[in-house]
């Protein structure tokens, strides 16, 4: 049996993953290999940093923390300005069912195994 957790589903346009229903965001496509990792690698080390400060309980760590998660996904193109230049509206956490994405999304939820 397979143990692995499966990757989530990939809106068509490659936009957005869904998430227990929900649309999220993806890194810009257009990022070199390098700079992309080196975002990755600073949001991983911003998180560390997070959880760090939560357990020390040090609200001035956590904040400078939290401010470096942001900028890791900005630059990333997980947050801030959409990527995309064909005019689209970021749906980024909306429930993909109230989205142009729900016929996509049913689709997906009527296969075995789907999310």
């Amino acid at each position: 049996m397979d143990t692995q957790p499966a990757s989530p589903p990939v809106t068509p346009d490659g936009r957005y993953i869904v998430v227990r229903g929900r649309l999220w965001r993806r890194a810009d496509p257009r990022l070199a290999d390098d700079a992309g990792q080196a975002l990755v690698n600073r949001l991983m080390d911003a998180r560390r940093a997070v959880g760090r400060a939560l357990k020390a309980g040090d609200e001035g760590a956590l904040a400078a923390a939290r401010r470096e998660v942001d900028a890791a996904k900005v630059g990333l193109g997980e947050r801030g300005p959409v990527w995309w230049d064909d005019g689209a509206p970021d749906l980024n956490r909306r429930m993909a069912r109230n989205t142009p994405y729900r016929d996509w999304f049913e689709g997906l939820e009527e296969q075995p195994g789907a999310h």
